[in-house]
């Protein structure tokens, strides 16, 4: 006689948890399969021990079994890290309501939004001005391998993930005098292009003329990447560490110095320098402008120059511009006059671009279509003159 197909109140949750996560291994990356494995070991261990005689999905309660998994897990030892936490309620909530939109009997809101831990918040950690400064003048002065790697960084802001894994021909053209730095796939998942002055043109240029002098092994060992490493990738990141360490020593910084501060380090400087946030987000590389916010540091000078600056704004919300006499003709005729009225638009619109206040770029706007109807007219009266 055939076997009987088992219902879904026979099998093990063992069982259903694996085969779903099975059928998800297909269209996810590895690295989330593996969580979702790491999160089911741990809720399925917790309710072997705490309630042993919960064998079915439709015995599962909010409370006491997700609530006192919640408690288990912010009582370990040694102590689980809140981001940690968070990542293994993610992943057990996304199988659990795969699981019920697939039949399995279960009840709602097993894990709800007020069960995640608060993430903490870290203030950014740019360095210094001072050490900013001395540690790229002692990377410069070293000019081996590992310290222009990590120049390249700084002056890119990219990972130092990343920067391992730029390809040799990393450096692109895509304009008249416009080069731009290809990152390739990276912590995202993403791939963009940083703009790259002639000062990262050069570091690159440097990178090259000493990937040539390289041992033939660490070519062929590195074939297709912009530095050439004998081992491992994680050997030379291990490398790529200790010799910014020894940098930031021999450059007598204040505070010990990792690849990630370098990053922080361009991000700030590229705030203060104008770049937008949605620009400076692109540039990192990040997916949420959230993420770009953790990044920018935000000093007591920026906040003094930024106070100012709306208190300024405030007390003069419709301002407009002393315009300088236009460095042209005087000459009392048509032509004159018209090169006078061009000259002037020009300087409104360039005074227009500098203002922040929309309502006021708008008032410009008008004015300046004034001022084009009255060099129509004038154009009208030129012509009917001839």
């Amino acid at each position: 006689m055939p076997t009987a197909t088992p219902t879904l109140e026979q099998i093990s949750l063992e069982q259903i948890f694996h085969a779903h996560i099975q059928n998800l291994a297909p269209t996810l990356r590895p690295s989330t399969i593996k969580g979702y494995r790491a999160a089911t070991r741990r809720f399925l261990s917790y309710l072997r021990a705490a309630f042993p005689r919960v064998r079915r999905l439709s015995q599962l309660r909010r409370d006491p079994h997700l609530l006192g998994w919640f408690r288990s897990l912010s009582e370990q030892q040694p102590p689980l890290a809140n981001r940690s936490r968070i990542l293994l309620l993610i992943d057990l909530r996304r199988l659990l309501e795969d699981l019920a939109a697939n039949g399995h009997p279960l009840a709602p809101h097993l894990i709800r939004r007020e069960d995640f831990p608060p993430l903490p918040h870290y203030l950014p950690r740019p360095l210094s001005p001072q050490d900013d400064q001395l540690l790229q003048q002692e990377l410069s002065r070293t000019g081996d391998l590992p310290a222009l790697a990590l120049l390249l960084t700084r002056a890119t802001g990219i990972r130092i993930g990343e920067c391992i894994d730029l390809s040799l021909d990393c450096l692109r053209q895509i304009g008249p005098d416009q080069w731009a730095l290809h990152v390739p796939l990276g912590k995202l998942h993403t791939e963009r292009l940083v703009p790259a002055d002639p000062d990262i043109r050069k570091i690159v240029a440097r990178i090259l003329t000493l990937r040539a002098a390289a041992p033939s092994a660490c070519l062929a060992h590195s074939e297709g990447l912009l530095l050439p490493r004998s081992g491992c990738r994680h050997g030379f990141y291990r490398g790529l560490l200790l010799a910014l360490a020894d940098a930031s020593k021999r450059a007598g910084c204040s505070q010990p110095v990792t690849p990630h501060r370098l990053r922080h380090s361009f991000a700030s400087e590229m705030l203060r320098l104008g770049v937008s946030l949605p620009a400076l987000m692109r540039l990192l590389g990040h997916n949420d402008i959230r993420m770009t916010m953790r990044y920018v540091q935000v000093t007591q000078q920026d906040l003094q120059r930024e106070f100012h600056q709306a208190r300024q704004n405030a007390s003069q919300p419709h301002r407009f511009p002393i315009l300088p006499g236009p460095n042209v003709s005087t000459s009392a005729d048509l032509p004159g006059i018209r090169q006078a009225l061009t000259a002037t638009r020009h300087l409104l619109e360039m005074y227009r671009r500098q203002l922040a206040d929309e309502k006021t770029r708008r008032t410009i706007q008008r004015l300046d279509r004034r001022l084009l109807a009255v060099v129509l007219r004038l154009d009208r009266l030129d012509s009917a003159g001839k």
